[in-house]
């Protein structure tokens, strides 16, 4: 395998074009660290040069138990360069799924960030070699550079990314170099960063969001970005300000967060910011409305994708405007169907199924899971989309979300669809509970906008009112912003929401 065929090598051509350049601004530990291109290939290389060091062979798998920090990325792109497979984990599990995972994967190295995880070195203590994040830097710079990479099979797997396991246990995704480095060119080829922009990330570097939607094209394009350790919403705000960010993506939870601090964005200069992008999780246009008037000039727009297959929809290339609720039409080189529950494809509406040379490979020691959701190459993502006659699509539900409330099927995003209209919700979710005489009925957590009122009894009244009135929830709870249950990737947990509100449900004998 050469350096073009190894992902870990993929911002090479960044290299010799701006060894000199910044590539990361590392804000981690409230310090600001400036690391150019050549530094980065550098550090990658001497991680590599590490674990070769240490015994770790291509093909076995290292475990990274780290938060957000530039070591991060030369530790992940590092340990490819070496052949090797990294499994970046959530630093938010609970200890036992942290455990799981490492076990799982068979890793036979770990880099471990004690203050990732207050449970990280214990988990980690029974792998062959471990290496602390308080070791990390002098172990590094003390390792040769690696000279080249090994020869891997032609369809090698680069990482093993973990799902968020919200249908049981975490299953490990095998993804490719080949398919890996498609997607870097493929989004270059149609929708080119350029070297002169900057992103910004705060959102964990594990997560699709931050590692496909920025650092890849930013490092791959010559452009640089600000690593923020968190998100915090006044500190985000002024970050794309201070470093002249050019473009920020994120879960809706980020943007409905900073949405609150409007005093604050009226003090900034954001001159330079031209774009944001909201994905990973359901996003409402009212959300994304609000956001543009915040920000006169900043254009919004939503993005689907999944860890094991890509962003299948995106904006025309003719540049035909997106609708609101749709992220956009079938992108080139994409395959798409839409399949009904009898298994037939259909036009208008149906579970979407995908191809494309980023589709995962299958599941890790998972033939079952494999097997049911890889056929003939299609992925089945389990997400129902709907298709209107210009071509764009529009994301209705899970598969196993929707519910049957006195015989008519209700789906969660529809009714959060309607509570985003009322003009003092900020945020809210929506989940199923049960009910003695329907099965189950909708209820809802609703987080109200500063300086807004509305009763419980009001939002109902207003659903009744205003949509469908088999599908207005008949439970409310309002919720502080911090209150509402978030995944470590501060998506919505909508496992933790529904027992959540099935709890205050019954309490409330509903």
């Amino acid at each position: 395998m050469s350096r073009e065929t190894n992902l870990g090598y993929f911002f090479a051509g960044s290299v010799e074009r701006f060894p000199q350049k910044v590539a990361v601004i590392d804000l981690y530990g409230g310090v600001e660290r400036n690391v150019t291109y050549a530094e980065l290939d550098e550090r990658a290389d001497r991680v590599a040069g590490l674990l070769q060091t240490r015994g770790v062979k291509a093909g076995e798998r290292v475990g990274m138990i780290v938060g957000n920090r530039v070591e991060f990325l030369e530790i992940f792109f590092g340990a490819m360069r070496a052949g090797a497979i990294p499994v970046a984990i959530n630093t938010r599990l609970a200890r036992d799924t942290l455990k799981f995972i490492l076990e799982d994967a068979e890793c036979v190295a770990a880099f471990v960030e004690p203050e990732a995880h207050p449970d990280a070195m214990a988990v980690s203590a029974s792998v062959p070699n471990r290496i602390s994040l308080d070791d990390y830097s002098r172990e590094r710079d003390k390792s040769p550079r690696l000279a080249g990479p090994p020869d891997l099979p032609e369809n090698a797997q680069a990482f093993q990314p973990y799902t968020s396991g919200s249908t049981g246990v975490p299953k490990g995704a095998i993804m490719t170099h080949a398919g890996m480095l498609w997607y870097v060119q493929y989004n270059q080829r149609y929708w080119p960063t350029r070297p002169e922009d900057r992103g910004l990330i705060a959102l964990p570097l594990f997560h699709k969001n931050a590692m496909r939607g920025t650092v890849k094209p930013m490092l791959y394009a010559g452009g640089s970005f600000v690593l923020m350790p968190g998100y915090e919403p006044k500190g985000y705000l002024e970050a794309l300000a201070k470093y002249k960010c050019s473009y920020s993506r994120g879960v809706a939870a980020v943007f409905t967060m900073f949405l609150q601090h409007r005093d604050e964005l009226a003090k900034l200069d954001l001159s330079s910011l031209r774009s944001f992008t909201i994905g990973s999780a359901v996003v409402t246009h009212e959300l994304m409305d609000e956001v543009e008037r915040a920000i006169p000039g900043v254009r919004v727009g939503e993005s689907y994708g999944l860890t094991e297959g890509g962003s299948p929809f995106r904006e025309p290339l003719d540049g035909l405007a997106v609708p609101r609720g749709s992220p956009g039409v079938q992108a080139p080189e994409y395959q798409v169907r839409l399949v009904g529950p009898d298994g037939e494809e259909r036009d208008d509406e149906g579970e979407l199924w995908l191809k494309s040379p980023y589709n995962c490979l299958g599941y890790h020691k998972r033939p079952d899971v494999t097997r049911d959701k890889l056929v003939d190459g299609w992925l089945r993502t389990g997400d129902v989309f709907r298709r209107d006659a210009q071509g764009f699509y529009y994301f209705k539900s899970r598969v196993d979300d929707m519910f049957s409330c006195g015989g008519e099927n209700i789906y969660p995003k529809e009714v959060e669809d309607l509570l985003f209209r009322h003009p003092a919700v900020a945020n809210a979710v929506v989940a199923p509970v049960p009910h003695s005489v329907k099965g189950y009925v909708p209820a809802a957590l609703v987080v109200l906008k500063r300086g807004a009122a509305a009763t419980a009894e009001e939002i109902k009244t207003y659903c009744l009112n205003e949509g469908p009135k088999y599908a207005h929830p008949r439970f409310v709870e309002i919720i502080g912003e911090r209150d509402m249950p978030l995944n470590g990737a501060g998506k919505i947990d909508r496992n933790l929401a529904r027992a959540k509100l099935a709890t205050l449900a019954e309490s409330r004998r509903l």
